[in-house]
C-alpha cells in the first residue's frame, strides 16, 4: 500500500478474514477526486460486487466538494472499479464459496491515481474474534519476554 492513503476500513480487518487482496482502480468524476484529494471518505459499510462482468464499490461515500458548483455528485454513488478480466475472474471464482463477500480495505494514491485495496474475506463469528485477539495478546507477552531477556 502507498503512503498517501486517504481512507482505511479498519472494521472490516476486525470483522473478516481475507484469502486474497487485489489493487484496483476506481473510476470517479471531476468533484469527487477533488473530495478525495481533501479525504472525505468513508469505506465503512462498503462492499463490492461483480456485476455483469465488471467490478463495482457500492455505498462507499464520498462527501459533496464544496466548490463544485450546479454539477456536484451523488455521494453514494455505485462506482466503477478497474481490474483486468482474469483477476475480476479470480474473485469470481473465490467468490462462489458459502460466506464470502468483497471489502474494501483501504483507499490510496499511487502515482497520482487513486486506488481502492479490496478483499475477499469470509465474515468472523464472536468466537474466532475473541481466538484471534487471545493470540495476539500471547505474541505480545512473548515479544515483551524477550526483550527483557535480551
Amino acid at each position: 500500500m502507498a503512503d498517501s492513503t486517504i481512507a482505511q476500513n479498519r472494521r472490516a480487518r476486525h470483522d473478516y478474514e481475507f484469502l486474497a487482496k487485489f489493487e484496483a482502480g476506481i473510476v470517479l468524476t471531476g468533484s469527487e477526486i477533488k473530495s478525495v484529494r481533501e479525504h472525505r471518505v468513508q469505506l465503512q459499510g462498503a462492499y463490492a460486487r461483480v456485476k455483469d462482468g465488471e467490478l463495482w464499490l457500492q455505498d462507499a461515500h464520498i462527501a459533496p466538494y464544496a466548490s463544485a458548483g450546479y454539477s456536484g455528485h451523488d455521494p453514494v454513488r455505485d462506482r466503477k472499479l478497474l481490474l483486468h478480466r482474469k483477476e475480476i475472474r479470480k474473485i469470481e471464482e473465490l467468490m462462489a464459496g458459502k460466506g464470502f463477500t468483497l471489502i474494501p480495505l483501504a483507499m490510496y494514491f499511487k502515482r497520482g491515481k487513486a486506488k481502492v485495496e479490496i478483499g475477499v474475506g469470509r465474515g468472523l463469528h464472536h468466537y474466532d474474534k475473541r481466538e484471534k485477539l487471545k493470540e495476539h495478546d500471547q505474541k505480545l507477552d512473548m515479544q515483551r519476554a524477550l526483550r527483557r531477556g535480551a
